[in-house]
């Protein structure tokens, strides 16, 4: 638990948009909802957008890292998906994938449900959690100064690494180009690894 009581006021479009300009060729997994909808307006063939899989961002992003250890993987996702989710921390942890970065879209808030408070409002520090579980960076992004700042780290630092990032509770409209999962699964295959790939 945290004593820490400054708010988010980020915008969380604003932010995907700022580490989407500085991604490269980084892979990048989003979540459930939000992080998936801020993707989408900016379609890139190296993101892989989950839709129904809450709490399974974390450890798609882990599959991938272990399976492309020379690739950059982003996992973008939100605090309901990663409170959902906290096991992946341990196995994460316990992997310790050097390429690996997670940013947490943190408005402590279930945006999909009907904004009903998270655990974070309520002093969960999800930084804590990482740093615990043995994660080479975990920390907690309030301002514009500090995003800046660890999107080095993000795409860069020896992984695991963690950045939480508060955000306001500003909503936007659904905004995804394609919505066929099994499409969105097989393009991004098909660009990583080459459109002649077997298919299990």
């Amino acid at each position: 638990m945290t004593t820490e009581t400054r708010k988010g006021s980020l915008d969380r479009r604003h932010v995907m948009a700022t580490i989407q300009a500085k991604r490269g060729d980084a892979l990048m997994v989003t979540g459930l909802g939000s992080t998936t909808y801020d993707a989408g307006t900016a379609d890139h063939l190296n993101t892989f957008c989950l839709w129904g899989g809450m709490g399974a961002a974390a450890m798609t992003g882990l599959g991938l890292a272990l399976a492309q250890p020379d690739r950059r993987v982003l996992v973008m996702t939100g605090d309901g998906e990663m409170l959902m989710g906290m096991g992946a921390f341990a196995t994460i942890g316990a992997q310790q994938p050097k390429n690996l970065a997670i940013a947490v879209i943190d408005n402590e808030h279930y945006s999909e449900t009907g904004m009903q408070p998270t655990h974070t409002q309520r002093g969960v520090c999800l930084a804590s959690v990482a740093r615990g579980c043995s994660f080479a960076a975990a920390e907690t992004v309030y301002s514009e100064e500090e995003l800046d700042a660890v999107l080095p780290t993000l795409f860069g630092g020896s992984g695991p690494v963690l950045a939480v990032i508060k955000v306001n509770t500003q909503r936007y409209p659904m905004s995804i180009r394609l919505r066929d999962g099994a499409r969105l699964k097989d393009r991004f295959r098909e660009n990583l690894l080459g459109a002649d790939v077997a298919y299990d």
